[in-house]
């Protein structure tokens, strides 16, 4: 079997696919897109880092595909619907660069606090600036961590080591699981207020996307210093460079852009106060040996063993079971993406209880597919079926389980319920025929639904003329609705309504939704 290698990968890994009698492996980095659509006819797998794009064309160019493993976690490079939809394994390596790209952003945060760079260019022109590059110690500041997860922990944890006060705004963390980290939970307009020094370690969502703008560069502390080893385009270049002009911002540090590598005539670099790396978060000699030999294996293992590991667009399961389980799978990963769009603050429990024929099958597969349905949309490409229960269990999320044999309206059921706050949703949901899920039930309304695509949900008032207002106000955005599902509770006279659109509902359509007189609540999903 062939294992192509389109981009630069450590000695390390190469070794483990080369010592395999079985394993062809051509290790290609730097091939053009014609290129590369042409070496990867006759490829069984292949092994990318950040720099190989796996479109839906690259894939339609390899029909032999079975395996895509990424060194590194982020597959913003990947295609995964595409992949899925040929059945091609997605697997990426989830902890490998953890440690190195927290000491990265804690490198950056002391480069900006005593002007290391800027000093030691200086000395290569021969200066002695001293009074200049005076800095600032990072002992008894405040240090304000968006994104409380796999890194953030670790930036806080060592923070805490230098002495310095951490803060932290993670709505998906509980106030106690901060605590034992001997982190605040704070607000995000706290954060910003009472900071020093901001770094993000937040994956990059539609709700993420330049979220550091002007009006959040506004409540910031004056003087404060930024860090992002996150993603790129978390921050508005634009509104960064009137912060850094008006001396809001004193000082950033950037090691990752929006486009990668950003243009020669990319304004940031320009700003003395700016310190610029090119994406070197995972660039130790460590991390790259530890993605590349875990990456190997895990593709070896595929190849000529069947196992699973670390997959974002599959359980690890035997082929025999998969065969089973697989309906389901879609069903409770799509549940617990809902009850995570649904949630309002940090989720403290889920409980799930798997009822008729299902409950005779494996279930623990099910569980950390509805665990990581759950967590991909907050924390995106890091969560897989494998990590999903430790990194539910980190956030502080109790989980329970419970088999039932009988069921009473269906064949089979599975029934999620999720508390957040003070506030728990229950969601369910069942397979008509064979391989077709559908959503049943939200809370006490009873429906029935395919959970995909761009779906909007709306709590309304049962009054004539409601629905209609609905759907003209969406019209008139120019969004068109593919299904509606309408579940009612006559005894308090309100409606569910579950619309699905053919794109996404955008927020000023959104806003004049949920301003209309009997719109009680309105929530955008999208599975």
């Amino acid at each position: 079997m062939k294992v192509l290698i389109s981009d630069n990968l450590h000695a390390d890994g190469i070794a483990i696919l080369e010592g395999h009698p079985n394993i062809e492996v051509a290790a290609r980095s730097g091939m053009s897109p014609e290129e590369l659509k042409e070496a990867i006819k006759d490829a069984d797998a292949l092994i990318i880092r950040s720099a190989t794009k796996v479109t839906p064309e690259l894939i339609a160019s390899a029909p032999r595909l079975k395996v895509v493993g990424r060194a590194g976690t982020g597959l913003d490079n990947v295609d995964i619907p595409a992949a899925s939809k040929r059945g091609i394994v997605v697997m990426n390596t989830p902890g490998g660069n953890t440690i190195t790209t927290a000491e990265h952003a804690l490198s950056l945060m002391m480069a900006l606090a005593r002007n290391v760079p800027q000093a030691a260019h200086s000395m290569r022109e021969g200066k002695w600036e001293k009074k200049k590059f005076q800095g600032t110690e990072l002992f008894n500041k405040t240090l304000g961590i968006i994104g409380l997860g796999r890194i953030g922990s670790v930036v806080a944890e060592r923070a805490i080591g230098l002495r310095m006060r951490v803060i932290a705004y993670d709505p998906f963390i509980i106030r106690e699981a901060a605590m034992a980290m001997g982190v605040e939970l704070v607000s995000m307009d706290e954060l910003f207020a009472r900071s020093d020094f901001i770094t993000i370690h937040t994956p990059k969502t539609k709700e993420t996307a330049k979220f550091l703008n002007r009006e959040a560069f506004q409540k910031m502390k004056p003087g404060v210093r930024l860090i992002n080893c996150a993603r790129g385009g978390l921050i508005d270049d634009e509104a960064l460079m009137e912060a850094l002009k008006d001396g809001k911002v004193a000082a950033a540090a950037l090691d990752v852009f929006e486009s990668e590598p950003p243009p020669a005539e990319f304004p940031l670099r320009q700003f003395p106060n700016v310190i610029c790396t090119p994406h070197l978060g995972a660039s130790t000699d460590e991390a790259q040996a530890n993605v590349a030999v875990a990456i190997a294996e895990q593709v070896l293992e595929f190849l000529v063993y069947g196992t699973i590991k670390n997959a974002v667009n599959a359980p690890s399961l035997t082929q025999e079971a998969m065969v089973k389980l697989k309906p389901y799978l879609t069903l409770v990963e799509a549940l617990g993406s809902i009850q995570s769009q649904m949630a309002e603050g940090a989720i403290s429990s889920v409980s799930v209880a798997y009822i008729g024929e299902v409950s005779n099958l494996d279930t623990k597969p099910l569980t950390h597919a509805l665990l990581k349905g759950m967590l991909f949309p907050i924390v995106g490409d890091e969560v897989n079926y494998v990590n999903a229960p430790a990194m539910a269990a980190s956030r502080g999320i109790h989980l329970s389980e419970e088999s039932i044999a009988s069921a009473e309206d269906f064949t089979t059921l599975i029934r999620v319920t999720v508390r957040a706050g003070k506030e728990e949703n229950v969601v369910s949901g069942t397979i008509f025929g064979k391989y077709e899920p559908r959503l049943v039930r939200i809370n006490k309304f009873r429906l029935e639904a395919i959970p995909e695509g761009h779906l909007l949900f709306i709590y309304n008032t049962d009054r004539p003329g409601v629905i209609g207002a609905i759907g003209t106000t969406i019209g008139r955005h120019n969004i068109n609705i593919a299904r509606m599902t309408v579940g009612q509770e006559k005894e308090r006279g309100q409606n569910i309504i579950l619309l699905t659109t053919d794109t996404p509902v955008t927020p000023e359509c959104l806003k004049d939704v949920r301003a209309l007189e009997h719109v009680a609540m309105a929530i955008p999903l999208e599975l």
